[in-house]
């Protein structure tokens, strides 16, 4: 499997995640700053941020999220790092959460 689609399959996955307070995935609040795949092993590398540094799912999210990952036939390792900066705000999400929460 090539990277792309590698990254792809990650995407997916991360598209399955959701926030237990709010009812749009991880990926499309905006919460996922970057997904690397690091080659020779596949491993991945994933930069997010939470709502909010109060979160009460500050630490299962990160955690589902290496879960989950590594779950995907062809990767390695997973690192999931946790960041503040940026903060995460409301124009982060994409047009379908925005949508989904009514905010159109």
């Amino acid at each position: 499997m090539d990277k792309e689609e590698l990254k792809q399959k990650v995407i997916d996955c991360l598209q399955t995640i959701y926030d237990p307070e709010i009812p749009v995935s991880i990926y499309e609040l905006g919460l996922i700053y970057e997904t690397e795949i690091l080659p020779p092993l596949n491993n991945v590398q994933i930069v997010m941020t939470l709502t909010a540094p109060g979160c009460p799912a500050a630490q299962s999210i990160p955690l589902e999220v290496e879960q989950k990952v590594k779950e995907i036939d062809g990767v390695n390792e997973v690192t999931v790092i946790v960041t503040w900066e940026p903060a995460w705000n409301r124009g982060m999400m994409s047009e379908t959460a925005k949508f989904e929460l009514g905010m159109m």
